[in-house]
């Protein structure tokens, strides 16, 4: 029996592994095309500095990429333990850009990433950078495959229920591939993962500059950090409100709740930046609101509404009820169909006038298997299920918009005084980058957690209902494997940190050239060279 306790919980487990997960992903993204520059210029100028700029933050960018690879592997396995009714219903979509990542994707991006390591004394320089172009392509690839699977289950497109399998079914490789949503979300996540490897790059050359040690080596560094984190964070925005355009077409539920708009307002809706939200009684007590913004940017036009949640309950109640036909129809042709007796067209014509809302009225499953016991009070609390809770998407939102202001101010600075050439005599700018190096990975996380909470109560956006994708399994068992997975992933965030801390410390001595701090006799801070290069 499928408990709300299990589904919870299996749900917690996911998004524990998914956040731990996406720790380790958009730095991978970033540092891969961070290496690309690095390296570009090395194989166009000669200079060895670049190459040791590119081997050195190639290092750090290994010991990120295999602690990514080892949290990203058990996700998968999930899907058959814990979600098998969802593997089963949805398999023949969702696991084909799965099996499509891990044939073109990840296979190329972990066998140029070993080329990448131990191929610098057995290529040529071109050879070499070719190698790494395509470990930065298999990454991006990698990427690409993934929101393609889950662009799906936002927007499932491209597919169709068949009452003969019971399951869904693709009936278009191209739209599934094509789908807006999908295609969206996949530059927005890239580009912020190319803010976070930036991020990265930009702290700690900023603290190498603040500490005097390595002159040569941070300022180039730090150059290429702020050039490449200004496009990247003006990309994210940029495709982020994009993104924000395509849910307010597929996804009308979500854009309401991360706005708080209670009411359908008068074309164009303004923007809530902060509010009181009141979710008992429905309503926000009070908000900061500028007029206007919201219908420009939601719906990109000034007399088009965007549906507030009590207008959308009303719409989620006549699919409801209209799906319920479509569910008590294709009960009948199952039990047909395990009887051994062919269903009458009459039966199947039903279910096909109905069908499209057949997700809605798997909603009610939640309290009765039987659509003649529904009552008004199950229909209720099925219309009430069908809008994620308004205060968490609100808020998480926010957070992940502030950080991405945030992020635009610092890169605009640091672009600004490195044009100018003194960013070095601004001590309060580097002290800016290194505090800001946490910034992407906050914004990453809560725009995850905006994405997957406010899709519930589907699994498959108007398909499928989370609580019936659960496997059938003890909730103990869940538990004690969630606890294995957070104890064991925890630890690799501590030797990922370790590990890091340990090697920026070190920083490009760890390469054991001979040339850079900490490893010449007079250990001196700032080498001839330094004075000299920019």
């Amino acid at each position: 029996m499928i408990t709300e306790h299990l589904v919870d919980i299996s749900r917690l487990q996911f998004a524990v592994t998914a956040l731990y997960h996406f720790l380790f992903v958009p730095l991978t993204l970033g540092m891969t095309w961070l290496l690309v520059i690095m390296e570009a210029v090395y194989l166009t100028t000669g200079k060895e500095i670049w190459k040791d700029m590119t081997r050195f933050w190639g290092k750090l960018f290994g010991i990120n990429f295999v602690l990514g690879v080892t949290t990203g592997i058990t996700m998968e396995f999930q899907f058959g333990t814990n979600w098998a009714y969802y593997s089963h219903y949805v398999g023949d979509i969702f696991g084909a850009p799965l099996a499509i990542e891990g044939l073109m994707a990840f296979f190329l991006e972990s066998t140029m990433v070993g080329l990448f390591f131990f191929g610098w004394d057995r290529m040529s320089r071109l050879q070499h950078f070719t190698t790494t172009v395509l470990m930065a392509l298999g990454t991006s690839l990698s990427a690409l495959w993934i929101l393609v699977a889950n662009g799906w289950m936002q927007n499932p497109v491209g597919a169709e229920f068949n009452y003969e399998t019971m399951r869904m079914e693709m009936v278009s490789f191209a739209e599934v591939f094509l789908n807006p949503d999908a295609q969206n979300k996949f530059v927005h996540t890239v580009s912020a993962g190319y803010v976070t490897g930036a991020s990265f790059v930009l702290g700690v050359s900023a603290w190498y500059l603040l500490k005097g040690r390595d002159i040569a080596f941070a300022k180039r560094s730090f150059h290429v950090a702020a050039a490449f984190g200004f496009a990247a964070i003006c990309s994210a925005i940029v495709l982020g409100d994009e993104s924000g355009y395509s849910i307010g077409q597929a996804q009308q539920t979500k854009l309401a709740t991360m706005e708080a708009m209670w009411e359908t307002e008068p074309a164009p809706a303004g923007f809530n930046v902060i509010a009181d939200i009141n979710e008992a009684e429905q309503k926000n007590n009070w908000s900061l609101h500028i007029p206007y913004v919201m219908g420009v940017i939601g719906t990109r036009s000034i007399d088009t509404e965007i549906l507030g949640i009590q207008d959308i309950k009303k719409l989620n109640a006549d699919h409801i009820v209209n799906g319920m036909t479509a569910v008590s129809a294709l009960d009948l042709m199952r039990q047909n169909k395990l009887n051994g007796v062919e269903n009458p067209q009459a039966l199947i014509d039903v279910f096909e006038e109905h069908k499209e809302d057949l997700g809605f009225g798997l909603l009610l499953k939640k309290y009765t298997d039987n659509m003649a016991d529904v009552t008004p009070e199950m229909l209720s609390k099925a219309v009430d299920d069908s809008v994620p809770r308004v205060a968490p998407m609100f808020w998480t939102f926010r957070v992940m918009v502030g950080m991405g202001v945030l992020m635009l101010v610092l890169y605009s600075l640091c672009l600004f005084f490195t044009l100018k050439g003194n960013f070095m005599s601004k001590p309060w700018l580097l002290k800016f980058a290194m505090i800001m190096i946490p910034a992407p990975w906050i914004a990453i996380e809560a725009g995850w957690f905006v994405a997957e909470y406010g899709r519930q109560p589907w699994t498959v956006y108007g398909i499928l209902p989370t609580h019936l994708s659960v496997s059938n399994i003890d909730v103990s068992n869940v538990i004690l494997s969630m606890a294995g997975f957070v104890i064991f992933y925890t630890l690799l965030a501590i030797v990922e940190v370790y590990l890091m801390l340990k090697y920026v410390r070190l920083g490009p001595a760890s390469l054991g050239t001979g040339k850079y701090y900490g490893e010449t006799a007079s250990e001196h801070l700032i080498q001839p060279s330094d004075k000299q290069e920019v």
